[in-house]
Protein backbone atom coordinates (compact mmCIF):
# COMPACT_ATOMS: atom_id res chain seq x y z
CA UNK A 1 0.00 0.00 0.00
CA UNK A 2 1.43 3.16 -0.98
CA UNK A 3 1.69 6.22 1.83
CA UNK A 4 -0.79 8.44 0.15
CA UNK A 5 -2.83 5.17 -0.12
CA UNK A 6 -2.91 4.88 3.69
CA UNK A 7 -3.45 8.72 3.60
CA UNK A 8 -6.88 8.40 1.36
CA UNK A 9 -8.10 4.84 2.90
CA UNK A 10 -7.36 5.86 6.46
CA UNK A 11 -7.38 9.76 7.24
CA UNK A 12 -9.69 11.10 4.43
CA UNK A 13 -12.66 9.81 5.61
CA UNK A 14 -12.55 10.88 9.52
CA UNK A 15 -11.29 14.55 8.06
CA UNK A 16 -14.10 14.77 5.65
CA UNK A 17 -16.11 13.40 8.48
CA UNK A 18 -14.94 16.12 10.73
CA UNK A 19 -15.28 19.28 8.34
CA UNK A 20 -18.30 18.30 7.48
CA UNK A 21 -19.46 18.62 11.27
CA UNK A 22 -17.42 21.48 11.49
CA UNK A 23 -19.27 23.54 8.61
CA UNK A 24 -22.77 22.28 10.28
CA UNK A 25 -21.51 23.83 13.26
CA UNK A 26 -20.50 26.55 11.83
CA UNK A 27 -24.03 27.55 11.40
CA UNK A 28 -26.18 25.97 14.04
CA UNK A 29 -23.82 25.30 16.95
CA UNK A 30 -20.81 27.69 18.82
CA UNK A 31 -18.68 26.98 21.09
CA UNK A 32 -19.04 27.72 24.16
CA UNK A 33 -18.42 30.99 25.96
CA UNK A 34 -15.40 29.33 27.84
CA UNK A 35 -13.52 28.89 24.69
CA UNK A 36 -15.16 31.79 22.76
CA UNK A 37 -11.76 34.12 22.87
CA UNK A 38 -9.82 33.76 19.38
CA UNK A 39 -10.73 32.56 16.01
CA UNK A 40 -10.91 28.86 16.30
CA UNK A 41 -10.00 28.52 12.68
CA UNK A 42 -7.08 30.80 13.13
CA UNK A 43 -6.11 28.77 15.89
CA UNK A 44 -6.39 25.29 14.61
CA UNK A 45 -3.99 26.66 11.24
CA UNK A 46 -1.74 27.88 13.49
CA UNK A 47 -1.26 24.11 15.12
CA UNK A 48 -1.07 22.63 11.54
CA UNK A 49 1.86 25.62 10.40
CA UNK A 50 3.68 24.96 14.48
CA UNK A 51 4.03 20.88 13.59
CA UNK A 52 5.25 21.83 9.88
CA UNK A 53 7.87 23.52 11.12
CA UNK A 54 8.65 21.94 14.10
CA UNK A 55 8.24 18.38 13.19
CA UNK A 56 10.55 18.66 9.95
CA UNK A 57 13.92 19.04 11.10
CA UNK A 58 13.46 16.01 13.43
CA UNK A 59 11.73 13.87 11.39
CA UNK A 60 14.40 14.89 8.74
CA UNK A 61 17.09 13.77 11.40
CA UNK A 62 15.76 10.10 11.79
CA UNK A 63 15.58 9.69 7.98
CA UNK A 64 18.86 11.00 6.95
CA UNK A 65 20.34 8.67 10.53
CA UNK A 66 18.61 5.84 8.81
CA UNK A 67 16.48 5.43 12.20
CA UNK A 68 13.58 4.80 10.04
CA UNK A 69 13.06 5.05 6.40
CA UNK A 70 10.36 4.53 3.35
CA UNK A 71 9.83 1.77 1.06
CA UNK A 72 10.90 3.63 -2.48
CA UNK A 73 8.31 2.10 -4.29
CA UNK A 74 5.62 3.02 -2.26
CA UNK A 75 6.39 6.61 -2.20
CA UNK A 76 5.79 9.13 -5.01
CA UNK A 77 10.03 10.17 -4.92
CA UNK A 78 8.97 13.81 -4.66
CA UNK A 79 11.13 14.86 -1.63
CA UNK A 80 11.99 18.04 0.95
CA UNK A 81 15.65 17.28 2.32
CA UNK A 82 15.31 13.64 3.00
CA UNK A 83 11.50 13.11 3.95
CA UNK A 84 9.00 12.29 1.33
CA UNK A 85 6.08 14.88 0.75
CA UNK A 86 3.76 12.30 2.23
CA UNK A 87 5.14 12.84 5.74
CA UNK A 88 4.71 16.59 5.37
CA UNK A 89 0.91 15.66 4.14
CA UNK A 90 0.68 13.54 7.04
CA UNK A 91 1.82 16.17 9.52
CA UNK A 92 -0.97 18.61 8.42
CA UNK A 93 -4.18 16.26 8.15
CA UNK A 94 -2.84 14.58 11.57
CA UNK A 95 -3.39 18.18 12.80
CA UNK A 96 -6.27 19.20 11.23
CA UNK A 97 -8.23 15.64 12.24
CA UNK A 98 -7.07 15.94 15.49
CA UNK A 99 -7.89 19.78 16.00
CA UNK A 100 -11.24 19.31 14.43
CA UNK A 101 -11.80 16.79 17.21
CA UNK A 102 -10.99 18.86 19.83
CA UNK A 103 -13.00 21.77 18.31
CA UNK A 104 -16.01 18.84 17.86
CA UNK A 105 -16.22 18.05 21.19
CA UNK A 106 -15.52 21.55 22.76
CA UNK A 107 -19.47 22.04 21.24
CA UNK A 108 -20.85 19.12 22.42
CA UNK A 109 -18.98 17.95 26.00
CA UNK A 110 -20.67 19.33 28.86
CA UNK A 111 -18.48 22.16 30.77
CA UNK A 112 -16.78 21.25 33.91
CA UNK A 113 -19.71 21.75 37.21
CA UNK A 114 -17.16 23.00 39.59
CA UNK A 115 -15.76 26.77 39.44
CA UNK A 116 -11.85 27.15 38.06
CA UNK A 117 -9.31 26.96 40.87
CA UNK A 118 -5.56 28.17 39.82
CA UNK A 119 -3.18 26.02 41.12
CA UNK A 120 0.49 27.25 40.87
CA UNK A 121 1.95 24.66 43.01
CA UNK A 122 0.47 22.14 40.45
CA UNK A 123 2.43 23.63 37.25
CA UNK A 124 5.74 24.00 39.36
CA UNK A 125 5.09 20.11 40.24
CA UNK A 126 4.07 18.53 36.75
CA UNK A 127 6.46 20.71 35.07
CA UNK A 128 9.66 20.35 37.36
CA UNK A 129 8.43 16.31 36.77
CA UNK A 130 8.51 16.83 32.60
CA UNK A 131 12.15 18.33 33.12
CA UNK A 132 13.45 15.97 35.25
CA UNK A 133 12.14 12.95 32.45
CA UNK A 134 13.80 14.87 29.39
CA UNK A 135 16.79 15.60 31.22
CA UNK A 136 17.12 11.79 31.82
CA UNK A 137 16.56 11.03 28.11
CA UNK A 138 18.94 13.51 27.16
CA UNK A 139 21.30 12.17 28.80
CA UNK A 140 20.73 8.95 27.83
CA UNK A 141 20.49 10.50 24.11
CA UNK A 142 24.00 11.57 24.83
CA UNK A 143 25.29 8.56 26.05
CA UNK A 144 25.24 6.98 22.73
CA UNK A 145 22.91 3.86 23.98
CA UNK A 146 21.57 2.34 20.55
CA UNK A 147 18.36 0.79 21.49
CA UNK A 148 17.53 4.22 23.12
CA UNK A 149 18.33 6.28 20.31
CA UNK A 150 15.08 6.61 19.06
CA UNK A 151 13.02 7.39 22.21
CA UNK A 152 15.42 9.88 23.17
CA UNK A 153 15.25 11.91 20.32
CA UNK A 154 11.64 11.67 20.27
CA UNK A 155 11.18 12.75 24.11
CA UNK A 156 14.36 15.34 24.03
CA UNK A 157 12.55 17.18 20.96
CA UNK A 158 8.97 16.75 22.09
CA UNK A 159 8.72 17.03 26.08
CA UNK A 160 10.09 20.97 26.04
CA UNK A 161 7.00 21.91 24.57
CA UNK A 162 4.70 20.07 26.53
CA UNK A 163 7.25 21.56 29.59
CA UNK A 164 5.98 24.58 28.60
CA UNK A 165 2.21 24.03 28.17
CA UNK A 166 2.18 22.79 31.71
CA UNK A 167 3.80 25.07 33.20
CA UNK A 168 1.20 27.90 31.83
CA UNK A 169 -1.85 25.95 32.45
CA UNK A 170 -1.59 21.75 33.85
CA UNK A 171 -4.18 23.57 36.17
CA UNK A 172 -6.54 24.83 33.07
CA UNK A 173 -5.94 21.13 31.45
CA UNK A 174 -7.00 19.59 34.22
CA UNK A 175 -10.00 21.61 34.52
CA UNK A 176 -10.93 20.58 31.38
CA UNK A 177 -9.74 16.76 31.99
CA UNK A 178 -12.51 15.20 30.24
CA UNK A 179 -12.09 16.98 26.77
CA UNK A 180 -8.03 16.52 26.88
CA UNK A 181 -8.68 13.32 27.73
CA UNK A 182 -11.04 12.25 24.94
CA UNK A 183 -9.41 14.85 22.62
CA UNK A 184 -5.53 13.35 22.94
CA UNK A 185 -6.71 9.60 23.42
CA UNK A 186 -9.14 8.53 20.36
CA UNK A 187 -6.83 10.25 17.96
CA UNK A 188 -4.01 8.70 19.72
CA UNK A 189 -5.63 5.01 18.88
CA UNK A 190 -6.69 5.80 15.30
CA UNK A 191 -3.70 6.22 14.42
CA UNK A 192 -1.47 3.39 16.25
CA UNK A 193 -3.77 1.37 14.41
CA UNK A 194 -3.58 2.76 11.24
CA UNK A 195 0.63 3.09 11.62
CA UNK A 196 0.31 -0.63 12.35
CA UNK A 197 -1.17 -1.11 8.57
CA UNK A 198 1.41 0.88 7.38
CA UNK A 199 4.09 -1.15 8.85
CA UNK A 200 2.39 -4.32 8.02
CA UNK A 201 2.27 -3.03 4.54
CA UNK A 202 5.90 -2.31 3.85
CA UNK A 203 5.01 1.83 3.93
CA UNK A 204 7.47 2.21 6.70
CA UNK A 205 10.18 0.72 8.25
CA UNK A 206 11.53 0.99 11.77
CA UNK A 207 14.93 0.38 12.36
CA UNK A 208 14.96 -2.17 15.16
CA UNK A 209 18.71 -1.69 16.16
CA UNK A 210 17.17 2.03 17.63
CA UNK A 211 14.26 0.63 19.24
CA UNK A 212 13.87 -0.76 22.98
CA UNK A 213 11.96 -3.40 22.15
CA UNK A 214 9.11 -3.48 23.05
CA UNK A 215 5.83 -3.79 20.52
CA UNK A 216 2.30 -4.10 20.45
CA UNK A 217 1.80 -5.82 17.79
CA UNK A 218 4.28 -4.80 14.79
CA UNK A 219 3.87 -1.41 16.32
CA UNK A 220 6.72 -0.41 18.51
CA UNK A 221 6.71 1.88 21.76
CA UNK A 222 8.50 4.31 20.13
CA UNK A 223 5.75 4.95 17.55
CA UNK A 224 2.80 5.01 20.40
CA UNK A 225 5.02 7.38 21.97
CA UNK A 226 5.02 9.42 18.72
CA UNK A 227 1.54 9.32 18.12
CA UNK A 228 0.66 9.72 21.87
CA UNK A 229 3.13 12.70 22.37
CA UNK A 230 1.99 15.05 18.95
CA UNK A 231 -1.94 14.31 20.37
CA UNK A 232 -0.73 15.62 23.29
CA UNK A 233 0.50 18.81 22.07
CA UNK A 234 -2.16 19.28 19.82
CA UNK A 235 -5.03 18.91 22.37
CA UNK A 236 -3.11 20.40 25.35
CA UNK A 237 -2.53 23.54 22.83
CA UNK A 238 -6.28 23.74 21.55
CA UNK A 239 -7.60 23.61 24.98
CA UNK A 240 -5.12 26.18 26.37
CA UNK A 241 -5.18 29.02 23.44
CA UNK A 242 -8.91 29.00 23.01
CA UNK A 243 -9.76 28.73 27.30
CA UNK A 244 -11.00 31.96 28.48
CA UNK A 245 -8.78 31.54 31.76
CA UNK A 246 -5.95 31.58 29.36
CA UNK A 247 -6.32 34.53 28.22
CA UNK A 248 -7.03 36.07 31.74
CA UNK A 249 -4.51 34.50 32.92
CA UNK A 250 -1.88 35.93 30.19
CA UNK A 251 -3.68 39.45 30.88
CA UNK A 252 -2.92 39.31 34.14
CA UNK A 253 0.61 38.46 33.63
CA UNK A 254 1.47 41.19 31.34
CA UNK A 255 -0.08 43.01 33.25
CA UNK A 256 2.17 42.50 36.56
CA UNK A 257 5.11 42.78 34.47
CA UNK A 258 3.90 46.34 33.20
CA UNK A 259 3.95 47.06 36.12
CA UNK A 260 7.00 46.08 37.50
CA UNK A 261 8.58 48.07 34.56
Amino acid sequence: MTYFGVLLRFISPPLVILVAVTLYDWRRRSLPAAFRTWTASAILWGHVLIALVYTTPWDNYLVANRIWWYEPSLVTGITLWWVPIEEYTFFAVQTLMAGLWVLALMRRLPLPDTQFRARPKARWISSGLVAAVWLVWVVLLLSGWPRGRYMALLLAWFLPPVLLQLAFGVDILWHYRRLVLVGLLVPTVYLCILYAVAIAGGTSTINPQNTVGLELGVLPLEEITFFLMTNVLIAFGMVLMLARESHVRARTRAASRADVQ
